[in-house]
């Protein structure tokens, strides 16, 4: 896989006399297929801290893989991207827009992960997330999709802590969404979803 990677000056220095400034990266995720890096910046060009974007291309193909990366140099103005851009449109399709974790024991050891299924088609990701996040802050949150974008009934949320998934899970399992289906959540470790 190649990456292209676009660095732009900072839009003026907020953080004048401030050492204070901790860096932060975003990832950007379910982007349509024409989103240039232009696209991208433009698109989190309002939050002044932010220095550089990436946007993954296939390496041999030079298509994207839409999905990237937005690099601010204040932890909060990442934040208030996440609250303002997440599930909001460009080109045409909604955006994930979650913390960036380049850990790969972070991601993958299963702590905080939850697995859903029987969703409704009517629950798009931006309602799946609302589903979750009075229990805890989230890593990331996505139903997973056909082709045409249509969910497949399934998703699955990552908490920063444990025991918000663990709180999840116990007051969701078995609820019903949509007047007819009955949510079936588990956590990574105990699950017998056959």
């Amino acid at each position: 896989m190649a990456s292209l990677y676009a660095h732009f000056p900072a839009a003026g220095n907020a953080f004048s006399g401030s050492n204070s400034v901790v860096p932060a990266s975003l990832y950007v995720g379910d982007l349509h297929p024409s989103v240039t890096e232009g696209t991208l910046y433009d698109a989190f060009a309002q939050f002044k801290s932010l220095t550089s974007v990436r946007l993954c291309k296939d390496s041999s193909t030079g298509r994207s893989l839409c999905y990237g990366y937005a690099n601010f140099l204040s932890r909060q103005d990442a934040y208030h991207a996440i609250e303002k851009k997440n599930h909001s449109m460009l080109n045409g399709k909604m955006i994930r827009v979650m913390w960036s974790v380049r850990e790969f024991d972070a991601r993958n050891n299963g702590v905080g992960n939850v697995f859903v299924k029987n969703l409704p088609e009517s629950v798009n990701n931006a309602g799946f997330q609302g589903m979750f996040k009075t229990f805890g802050d989230i890593v990331s949150c996505k139903i997973a999709t056909f082709e045409d974008g249509k969910s497949r009934g399934y998703g699955f949320v990552q908490f920063e802590q444990e025991d918000a998934a663990h709180a999840a899970i116990e007051k969701l399992n078995g609820t019903i969404v949509a007047d007819k289906e009955m949510l079936h959540i588990c956590n990574k470790h105990q699950c017998k979803c056959n």
